[in-house]
């Protein structure tokens, strides 16, 4: 008896790469990771930022605790701040009659009188650092003045302001101005003169005119050092700003900390410090922020 075999087709093999024929290659989807686990590595790296401060803040509240809690010590500790400035710290915006209002009204007085004097501090300065540092003659000129008066000390211009302004106001807002100048004036003219020639010359290729030339080519390639100027001017206004205070009289965080003496109020001070350094560093921060952002990175964080 014969035996039938049905025969299937075979598979056929791959036909074999030819010289000419590309491989193509096929992108796999990266996973996405979960809302969970981007939210838990951002935990982590906040955690791991900041703990060592905490630590640190820990030990020196706990050291300035110690000594400050010793019969006769001359400052109060800050079991003490808290319970003595309690009222200021939880209510910063408080309104009583004259000047007697809250913390934050106080530093709102004082940023708005730096925000003023600052600003031109920044025009002026962005204009003269540029003068100086594309004219050869200019920086013969004024290069040696600016370096003397960038010397004086702040307060000391605030008697003459005080007499050419006849008001505390327009004299605090110049001393901030006088103080904040002298670095952005300096360090934008180094910016200026660090320019690399192949920019310049790029430039005269393009013919572009002084305008253009000045937005497109000097301010970008400046901006580096321009920031730091703007940084280093900023902190010198908040120093400034809170010394003249002191002096002028008003509202204001400067004379919030000299009435404070005035009137032994220790923790009360201690307070206003704090909130002086805090204010501080957000404008630092803020300024260079900014920086970045113009300058993509390149300059100082």
């Amino acid at each position: 008896m014969s035996q039938t075999v049905s025969k299937l087709p075979a598979a056929k093999a791959p036909a074999p790469a030819t010289a000419g024929t590309k491989a193509k290659i096929v992108a796999l989807p990266r996973p996405r990771a979960s809302f969970a686990a981007v939210a838990g590595r951002r935990v982590r790296e906040m955690a791991a930022n900041m703990l060592p401060f905490l630590v640190t803040l820990a030990v020196l509240l706990g050291i300035w605790e110690v000594i400050c809690s010793q019969p006769g010590a001359a400052l109060p500790a800050p079991t003490q701040i808290l319970s003595d400035s309690w009222d200021l710290i939880v209510h910063p915006f408080y309104v009583n009659s004259g000047n007697d209002v809250g913390l934050g009204w106080q530093i709102w007085a004082s940023l708005q009188r730096v925000a003023v004097g600052y600003a031109i501090a920044v025009v002026v300065g962005i204009s003269l650092g540029t003068l100086v540092g594309q004219s050869t003659l200019a920086m013969r000129g004024l290069d040696p003045i600016f370096q003397v008066l960038r010397t004086v000390p702040p307060l000391a211009w605030l008697p003459l302001s005080l007499a050419a302004f006849k008001d505390g106001q327009p004299a605090a807002i110049f001393v901030i101005f006088i103080t904040a100048v002298w670095p952005i004036i300096i360090n934008t003219a180094v910016g200026i003169r660090n320019i690399p020639s192949d920019y310049r010359n790029v430039a005269a290729v393009l013919r572009l005119n002084g305008l253009e030339f000045f937005a497109k080519i000097m301010l970008p390639a400046a901006a580096p050092y321009i920031f730091t100027g703007l940084r280093i001017g900023v902190g010198l206004s908040w120093l400034a700003i809170v010394a003249a205070e002191m002096l002028i009289g008003g509202v204001g965080i400067g004379f919030f900390i000299w009435d404070a003496w005035n009137s032994s109020l220790i923790s009360d001070i201690i307070v206003a410090l704090a909130y002086v350094g805090v204010v501080g560093f957000v404008l630092d921060r803020i300024v260079a922020l900014i920086g970045r952002l113009v300058t993509r990175g390149t300059s100082a964080a």
